[in-house]
């Protein structure tokens, strides 16, 4: 097991979320196990694992999809653990869900309005509109086109949008990189950075795809089986043993794995 290393220590203020002692169940079993961790306001932090290693669940719970059992979630200082979805909507948390779950019979433009529900400043609502259409200008392309027949890169593009749309604090973001190819994998994350450096917008991302994460990435968290088992900055994750091992060389021998299955698929 990866050991986990200690974060060194900051002024509080710029924490915008703390996460103590987390733990939360699906029936009987128990999916994150005493789980901590930090983010801090204006940063990028990835979490990375395997699949079942709870990093959804962390981010349900985060925004109030699920009750925890026990622990503290702290935002901006406040206990919010137990909160409703919509409350902490409110608040500023918008979590953008894993496989995307747009509004598939709503056009491209109707989604965006969805995620403005909390706002009533029509004219902030529809600047915010062509913000995001500036940094998805598909999407604005496409503007009266039903989401469930855009490509998944581009429903991909819509939820962040959608999210957008909240003008959200802390946004939370969950495997955006599932079932996209390389090469809009690279666009979504050039474009999660721009975001983050342009809008002000602190981002917590749960990855299995670790070395865009931790490109990406200030700060970064390793879980397994529910428990986090390493913290350090991006930098220094992307250099450790550990990870190269266990995330990064597993990557590599599948993406190996994949293009040799693509090449034998071809000489048939």
């Amino acid at each position: 097991m990866l050991m986990q290393e200690e974060r060194p220590a900051q002024a509080d203020t710029s924490v915008i979320l703390t996460v103590r002692n987390l733990e939360s169940y699906y029936g009987p079993i128990m999916a994150i196990r005493g789980v901590s961790l930090e983010v801090r306001e204006g940063q990028i932090v990835s979490v990375l694992g395997a699949n079942g290693a709870g990093k959804t669940t962390l981010l349900k719970t985060i925004s109030g999809v699920m009750d925890p059992e026990k622990g503290e979630i702290l935002y901006q200082g406040r206990d919010i653990a137990g909160f409703d979805p919509d409350k902490i909507v409110r608040m500023g948390i918008v979590h953008v869900p894993e496989g995307r779950e747009v509004f598939p019979l709503l056009t491209v433009e109707e989604n965006l309005k969805m995620g403005a529900y909390v706002r009533s400043d029509a004219d902030g609502i529809r600047q915010d509109q062509e913000m995001v259409y500036s940094y998805f200008p598909i999407l604005a392309e496409r503007r009266r086109q039903a989401a469930g027949t855009l490509s998944g890169g581009q429903q991909q593009m819509l939820a962040i949008g959608r999210g957008l749309m909240a003008r959200p604090k802390l946004m939370l973001l969950d495997e955006p990189s599932l079932g996209l190819s390389p090469r809009l994998v690279k666009e979504i994350f050039t474009i999660i950075r721009r975001l983050n450096r342009e809008q002000g917008v602190t981002m917590m991302l749960v990855e299995q795809n670790a070395k865009v994460a931790l490109e990406v990435a200030d700060y970064g968290y390793v879980m397994e089986l529910g428990r986090m088992v390493m913290a350090n900055d991006a930098r220094r994750l992307m250099e450790s043993k550990d990870v190269q091992e266990f995330y990064l060389g597993v990557q590599q021998e599948t993406q190996r794995g994949q293009k040799r299955w693509k090449q034998k698929k071809t000489w048939r």
